[in-house]
């Protein structure tokens, strides 16, 4: 398994280089990030668990990183990550299952030129 502080460490020094080199794309990139708490909608355990979610979804191990700290320091528990993370497998299956229905659609579209 991975060292996950210590990619966080080395992944924080390669952004810092990416806002040295761009710093408006860094700047556009915290705004975003800080735009959900201006809301007050959501606490930010909450936001931090939306977060895990989402990095399982969208395979970011850098998200991971982060956001598995984030969600700690806000008071998340195993039980609380655990079932956040029930979701995004539960999602990504039912992605699965849509596009493994677009899948047969297409093979439908297919086949129709083929006989056609």
């Amino acid at each position: 398994m991975m060292d996950w502080l210590e990619y966080r460490k080395q992944l924080m020094g390669r952004i810092g280089e990416v806002g040295k080199l761009s710093p408006d794309t860094l700047a556009g990139y915290q705004t975003l990030s800080k735009a959900g708490q201006k809301t007050g909608h959501l606490d930010a355990k909450t936001r931090e668990l939306i977060a895990l979610a989402v990095a399982v979804t969208t395979r970011c191990d850098g998200c991971i990183t982060v956001h598995t700290g984030e969600a700690l320091k806000h008071g998340a528990n195993h039980g609380e990550i655990a079932e956040a993370l029930g979701v995004a497998i539960a999602l990504n299956a039912g992605a699965a299952l849509v596009y493994s229905a677009r899948v047969m659609d297409a093979v439908s579209a297919h086949e129709a030129v083929s006989t056609a």
